[in-house]
């Protein structure tokens, strides 16, 4: 990425972006490359959800992701540059892609602020293949249109535009500064008024927070269970049974259907609210499908040449009171299944990272994670990040955890595949995004349900070990479908 010492709120006229677009034309003309233009400003404060409620358009690839914890916040629409990619070989495809990209990249403005540059906003699904007909594609990658950010206070946009060598500069100058003047001058409305005709909504889907129960009406839904969940789990006790495993995890789906359809920005702002300690996402396949969650499960975060990542593994439910919720959270931690399951997922993390010479201690034993209906075994893990290691290279390392694999992990991945009834798609699949500084985050997509006009399907999984009761481990994933749940409920009423 070539960094241009231009400051574009300074003379910030459409005539000078106008002459700084033709000189990016002729970059493209003299390399034979299209050029990667990023525009980098920090601006007032702003929510990037709102931002993306406000410009949200079905058709449109989005990215949104929220970690509360690090107080950030980042959201992309729209792509100007994308890859899909399938097969064993898709992380390194993935990252070819970013270098290629990073060559042609022309950036000014802010780009060293807390999330300036390009970003590069990716997902991979569970499997490395996706069966026919699946929304999200084994990986995907985009450069979105326009990017808002926000790090603690500070707030960034960022523009990026394709410049081909016959580009007009005109052109391009009009759509941001359109862009430009609206985010400089941006209003939070009071109530977002129904999606426009021709895009298949009705007037229930308004983001609107009024109270009119005719608008909002309450979703009875339907609701239907995939398969046998606990047929399934007898399944995985036999595979371990026999030798074959130690550890499966398996899932459960279940179909609901609501009366009106669901907004999925909506139903995200009602799990960022509910779930502050997780990390909040939608995701966007461009065809009016997102996939949503609030995961607790942090695949890998590099920053600052540290590596960040957790083993989240063992849950029971949290108490009615404090009495009740400390008794509970005090037998996870003497629990020797729960305890084995989690030292699995551990030492997993340390064999799969040694290769790339990133060391952990896995004599550590963990405490616990509390989430509003959950606490789970958590032992997070920070080390140096080695010399010539890239963030994708430990996301294809770790992906998929035995928390949501199983072990040995290529076993476990095939009879996953086998024994569960639905595909997994993006469900306990990684998602993340990459800066052009080789930093970035992914998280784990649990917790979670791929949205789809008035259907949703929601997932839920639970780790199965040698002592594990199939009963238990579907009362287990009733308590984890139950954010979703809830949240599909709430969507639509007054």
């Amino acid at each position: 990425m070539t960094i241009l010492p231009l400051n574009p709120t300074e003379n910030a006229t459409p005539e000078a972006l106008t002459g700084f677009f033709s000189q990016c034309r002729d970059a493209a003309r003299a390399s034979g490359c299209a050029q990667l233009v990023s525009i980098s400003v920090t601006v007032d404060a702003l929510d990037p959800l709102a931002v993306l409620e406000s410009i949200y358009e079905p058709e449109e690839l989005h990215f949104y992701a929220e970690n509360p914890r690090m107080e950030t916040a980042i959201a992309g629409a729209d792509a100007v540059a994308s890859l899909e990619a399938s097969g064993a070989g898709r992380f390194a495809e993935v990252q070819r892609f970013i270098d290629r990209t990073l060559e042609h990249t022309l950036a000014v403005g802010d780009v060293t602020a807390p999330f300036g540059g390009p970003h590069f906003f990716t997902t991979f699904a569970f499997q490395d293949s996706v069966t026919p007909g699946e929304p999200f594609p084994a990986a995907r990658v985009f450069v979105p249109r326009w990017q808002v950010a926000k790090a603690g206070e500070i707030t960034t946009a960022v523009a990026n535009v394709m410049v081909e060598p016959e580009s007009d500069p005109v052109a391009l100058t009009e759509r941001v500064w359109r862009a430009h003047r609206k985010f400089a001058a941006f209003e939070y409305p009071a109530a977002q008024p129904p999606e426009r005709e021709g895009r298949g909504a009705t007037p229930e889907t308004s983001l609107s927070t009024g109270t009119d129960k005719k608008e909002h009406p309450s979703l009875p839904a339907s609701m239907r269970e995939v398969g046998d969940y606990r047929d399934a789990v007898r399944k995985g006790l036999d595979l371990i049974a026999s030798g074959e495993l130690r550890k499966i995890v398996l899932a459960r789906a279940k179909e609901v259907v609501t009366e009106n359809r669901i907004h999925p920005l909506r139903l995200l702002n009602d799990l960022r609210q509910r779930f502050p300690d997780c990390h909040a996402f939608s995701i966007g396949d461009g065809c009016g499908r997102s996939f949503i969650g609030a995961s607790p499960e942090r695949l890998v975060r590099v920053s600052r040449g540290s590596l960040e990542t957790e083993a989240l593994a063992g849950s029971i439910r949290r108490g009615a009171g404090a009495s009740e919720d400390a008794a509970l959270g005090a037998s996870l931690l003497r629990s020797e299944k729960d305890l084995r399951e989690h030292a699995l997922v551990l030492d997993s993390m340390a064999r799969r990272l040694a290769p790339l010479g990133v060391k952990i201690d896995t004599g550590v034993r963990p405490g616990l994670r509390k989430l509003a209906n959950v606490q789970h075994l958590c032992t997070p893990v920070r080390a140096p990040m080695p010399e010539g290691c890239r963030l994708l290279d430990v996301v294809a390392v770790l992906h998929p955890t035995p928390a949501v694999g199983g072990t040995p992990r290529e076993r476990a991945v095939a009879r996953i595949a086998e024994i569960e009834a639905t595909p997994r798609g993006l469900y306990a699949g990684a998602m993340g995004w990459v800066n052009a500084r080789g930093g970035g985050e992914f998280f784990v997509g649990i917790r979670s349900a791929l949205v789809d006009g008035r259907s949703a399907r929601v997932f839920a999984g639970a780790g199965i070990v040698a002592g594990s009761v199939p009963e238990q481990e579907f009362t287990e994933t009733e308590l984890k479908f139950r954010a979703l749940e809830d949240a599909l409920k709430r969507s639509g009423d007054s």
